[in-house]
């Protein structure tokens, strides 16, 4: 869902916050070919986005930005839009000078939050992150900001009040919170509290995001939605600079463009929201201790995703297979040191059974789980349901 249509809002607020320019304080003397300051929403009469920052009136400090964005390209080379993208923050962040841009580019239909820094004469795009949310990023009202100082938050005007990790109050400044000592590779929760606007007639008090930590890599964006709350429990322990990894679940999947792959773009199965997680049980491998064995569930632009997580009983570090989409039979490569292994999983029914192929040792079997060394070669399972099979093969790594 995109955010949106989670605040109600309607074509008819668009079209009049389109027509409204003036509303959200035009930069005086902006030459048009320049980047808009501030964004052109409107909820009722509240500007969502007006301009921020001590440098948002400064006409050169706009045309140097809109430069430097005219010149950008995205991974697979698409520009900015510049008609239908705008400098969200201009100002000194640590008596360093930082512009914040939404920027639309209608290439892939994306938006992205270009973070750009000041070095001498000239602006240079320091950090860009594609927003994973079919939604435009001005939808959103959060958005993470890394300086020398550590994360920052920028916040639209329906926020009232921003919780860091730990539940702390954070301290915002013309739109911008004070730094927030977030881990490299831990998921943490941020808080807002949305005041009442036509919109939200009633608020909300509080609007849930993790962070999934400073080490998340451009151009992965590191806030996901957690409404319910079940993703802070879900990533609990669990390293996510792992989990963005190649290998890992959140970063597993490359996106294709066209019949290529673009490594260097988003990976399909990046978490947007709705991470959740459930036992598969307990497993014990080789005599040794129990260990538990969760599935971890995730929405993404592209659909669910799901990914195992084997968590050993003498609190070593936990292991996690790369992502596999959502299908009625699951499976999963897991690379535990010394003994690799494949899970396969499946909603258990009266009428479901799973084949595996003759020969083949199986170390845990139960309704809906099945667990097996690697295979040296290629081999296919099947699940029998009540009116058709599926198959999945597996290839050794």
């Amino acid at each position: 869902m995109m955010p949106g249509r989670r605040y109600g809002w309607t074509l008819a607020v668009l079209l009049g916050a389109l027509l409204a320019g003036t509303a959200c304080g035009p930069v005086a003397d902006r030459k048009p070919q320049d980047l808009r300051v501030g964004y052109d929403s409107l909820d009722g009469s509240l500007a969502v986005w007006p301009p921020r920052g001590d440098l948002a009136a400064d006409a050169a400090v706009t045309a140097a930005v809109t430069d430097v964005v005219r010149d950008w390209r995205s991974p697979v080379d698409d520009r900015a839009h510049l008609p239908s993208s705008g400098i969200l923050f201009s100002g000194r962040i640590d008596g360093t000078p930082v512009a914040l841009v939404a920027a639309d580019v209608p290439g892939e239909s994306a938006s992205w939050l270009l973070q750009l820094t000041r070095d001498g004469d000239r602006y240079a795009v320091t950090r860009a992150t594609d927003y994973t949310d079919p939604g435009y990023l001005v939808y959103s009202d959060v958005l993470p900001v890394q300086t020398a100082g550590g994360r920052r938050y920028l916040v639209s005007a329906r926020v009232q009040k921003l919780l860091g990790p730990q539940g702390r109050a954070l301290t915002v400044a013309d739109g911008l919170s004070a730094p927030v000592d977030v881990p490299a590779c831990t998921a943490v929760p941020v808080t807002a509290t949305l005041r009442a606007t036509e919109s939200l007639p009633r608020g909300r008090a509080a609007d849930r995001l993790l962070d999934l930590g400073t080490g998340t890599a451009d151009p992965r964006y590191p806030l996901v939605r957690d409404e319910s709350g079940t993703g802070r429990r879900a990533l609990t322990g669990l390293d996510t600079c792992v989990l963005a990894g190649d290998r890992g679940p959140f970063g597993s999947i490359p996106r294709r463009i066209g019949d290529r792959d673009a490594p260097r773009s988003v990976p399909t199965s990046w978490p947007m929201a709705k991470l959740t997680v459930r036992s598969l049980g307990e497993v014990a491998l080789g005599g040794g201790e129990a260990a538990e064995l969760q599935q971890l569930s995730w929405d993404t632009d592209a659909g669910t995703m799901t990914a195992v997580v084997y968590r050993p009983a003498d609190g070593s570090a936990p292991v996690v297979s790369p992502a596999d989409r959502a299908t009625p039979l699951q499976t999963y490569d897991l690379p535990v040191p010394g003994q690799p292994l494949v899970v396969l999983s499946w909603r258990a029914t009266r009428d479901s059974s799973l084949s595996v192929p003759p020969g083949t040792p199986v170390l845990v079997e139960r309704p809906g789980l099945v667990v097996v060394p690697e295979p040296p070669r290629t081999q296919t399972f099947s699940l029998a349901g009540t009116d058709k099979t599926h198959y999945r093969s597996i290839t050794p790594r």
